[in-house]
């Protein structure tokens, strides 16, 4: 059987088991929920930078979904293609991944249906790289014994809703299993260190990546629009990942949701400031969103 090993454990999260669950409840306890939420949620937006920046944002999305339901039988983790630049979003079919807290199996019979429908292919060598997904399973293997992952890549391109739709469809069929979608991605990486400055350094500019350029993203993932998602990020570079994104989006779209619940928006300098004291001429900004 095939496992798939850790790459950034010790580096974006603890690679020590206990080190691990201490970190894990201290982004749950950061991020406490504030809004009402959904009855049900089907879909959400996460983060994947390292937990000191990001964990929090994760950990309320997947404590939401725990909180409205709990027991969840799959997860479909979208990850942002930052390495892998195939035609068609890549599927890791079969076996195990690792982390710290164990192994988590793969949902080979739901990855053999969406495999089935044409919209992605088998590709697991596709995710040796790729740090996107990872970052998100402790976080389903603590609060979700027992769950299932199914990893899927997914480029940012229009093919991305159509996967995103198809996987609503099997969803919709599969009365047996609660099965929730996650698109993971960052967003506007900007400043000098990203080679992104179209508004010049300093803090009005990284203030326009925040309001204006990650607020334009969220806006259109918040009014369920896969298609603009994709288009505003490729104009604008304000989303890693608006491929995994596009795709939670377009299964919740699927699957009845018609609008967004936005529980959090930072970024890296304002963690930076709030953890740390000090600022950065660059930043990445974050959001936990659930559907």
């Amino acid at each position: 059987m095939q496992t798939r090993k850790p790459i950034v454990a010790g580096q974006f999260y603890p690679a020590q088991h206990d080190s691990c669950i201490a970190e894990i409840k201290e982004c749950l306890d950061a991020g406490a929920l504030s809004e009402s939420m959904p009855e049900t949620i089907v879909a959400g937006i996460v983060p994947h930078a390292g937990w000191t920046f990001s964990g929090s944002l994760a950990a309320m999305v997947f404590s939401a979904i725990k909180q409205q339901h709990g027991k969840v039988h799959t997860f479909v983790i979208f990850g942002a293609a930052h390495s892998y630049f195939g035609d068609l979003p890549a599927v890791h079919e079969a076996g195990t991944w690792q982390t710290p807290l164990g192994e988590v199996v793969i949902d080979e019979e739901l990855a053999e249906a969406v495999l089935a429908t044409g919209a992605a292919v088998s590709d697991p060598r596709a995710h040796g790289a790729e740090h996107s997904i990872e970052v998100q399973v402790p976080f389903i293997q603590h609060l979700f014994a027992g769950a299932k992952i199914l990893p899927i890549l997914v480029p940012p391109r229009e093919r991305a809703v159509a996967l995103g739709a198809s996987i609503g469809e099997i969803i919709t069929q599969e009365a047996r299993k609660k099965i929730v979608c996650i698109g993971s991605t960052d967003l506007t990486h900007y400043g000098p260190r990203y080679g992104f400055t179209p508004m010049g350094v300093g803090k009005e500019a990284l203030q326009w990546a925040d309001s204006v350029n990650d607020r334009k993203f969220i806006d259109l993932a918040l009014k369920l629009d896969p298609t603009d998602m994709l288009a505003s990020a490729a104009e604008n570079g304000s989303a890693c990942g608006a491929g995994a994104a596009a795709a939670a989006v377009a299964a919740a779209k699927t699957l009845g949701r018609t609008e967004g619940l936005l529980l959090a928006h930072t970024s890296s300098n304002e963690v930076m400031l709030r953890k740390m004291g000090t600022t950065s001429q660059d930043s990445v900004g974050y959001a936990a969103i659930v559907f």
